[in-house]
């Protein structure tokens, strides 16, 4: 197991340095100059200088390259071109926003998705069965804007029973937050119970569960004693592999919903072409990202015996 951890966080190295050089190219090499776009196209030549080296856009290429080596090896990227704020105190944050509005639906989205599963699942074929399906696609049918449109229209414009938008510390954050939330688990819904299904149906064809059928255990007690317990192993490497998107956030909920995570951040880069904020943000996407594809290969031997990492 450790040997097999150091392996694959070695070939994490390359991975991590082939999208540096991409980002880089793309942002450094290829991209808009931000300086122009930062002062206008009638700045002066002396105030452009100037600004080069408050941004350190004078020094060479490869000069520049290797900063932004140093700055993934020591997750400092600088400071905000138009804020200036400090990028590691704005990531720290706004990760901490982006969990506030993701985790809670995800993980009551988790329980209750796997429980209409299962029951799907155990009334398999029937009219109740359909009927989970055929609402799970339609509901996928939608997209995620529509539900955020319509539900922040009526529910919030029209009912008035959640604020509309905003976004306030501690507890405060609840009445700003219960909308979102909603929204985010009513739309995970419908993908998650599909999947789940499929999962528990292919289970139910396991020879261990005609063995224990022969045997005389109860439907009940198959599906709650045997399928669940190995159904959960795809389950939660399907979850872990979601948490870094959890992190993230949601790029539309929090623009819509004025919520100040990881999505609104990275948005409003794009918007002023903040390429340190970029840069910064594509390199956490990757290594977080592949971090836990590490985490999830290792969960899956750890509980699964049939499993051998080489």
């Amino acid at each position: 197991m450790v040997g097999y951890t150091l392996r694959r966080l070695l070939y994490i190295i390359p991975t991590i340095l082939g999208v540096a050089v991409l980002v880089f190219v793309l942002f450094t090499v290829a991209g808009e100059d931000p300086v122009r776009v930062a002062l206008g196209q009638h700045a002066t030549p002396q105030a452009i200088a100037d600004l080069e080296a408050l941004w350190g856009l004078d020094k060479p290429l490869w000069q520049q390259f290797l900063d932004f080596l140093g700055q993934i090896v020591t997750f400092n990227y600088g400071d905000s071109y138009f804020t200036g704020e400090v990028l590691s105190e704005a990531f720290a944050s706004g990760a901490l926003v982006s969990l506030s509005l993701t985790l809670p639906p995800f993980v009551l989205g988790l329980g209750l998705n796997i429980a209409i599963a299962m029951m799907i699942a155990y009334f398999r074929e029937t009219w109740i069965d359909r009927f989970a399906t055929a609402t799970a696609v339609i509901s996928m049918s939608f997209s995620y804007l529509v539900y955020i449109i319509a539900m922040q229209y009526f529910l919030a414009y029209e009912l008035e029973w959640f604020p509309i938008n905003g976004y306030a510390q501690g507890w405060d954050a609840i009445p700003y937050l219960a909308l979102p939330w909603l929204i985010i688990l009513l739309v995970s819904i419908g993908p998650d119970v599909r999947i789940y299904r499929t999962i528990f149906l292919n289970e139910m064809q396991a020879n261990y569960v005609r063995t224990a059928r022969a045997k005389g255990v109860s439907e009940r007690s198959v599906l709650f004693t045997h399928i669940l317990k190995n159904a959960m192993i795809p389950i939660l490497t399907f979850t872990i592999v979601a948490v870094p998107f959890l992190i993230l956030g949601s790029f539309l909920m929090e623009r819509f919903f004025s919520i100040p995570g990881l999505g609104d951040l990275m948005l409003t880069a794009i918007n002023n072409g903040d390429f340190p904020v970029l840069k910064g943000m594509t390199m956490y996407i990757t290594i977080t990202y592949a971090l836990f594809n590490l985490l999830t290969d290792l969960f899956i031997a750890a509980v699964d015996p049939r499993v051998k990492l080489n």
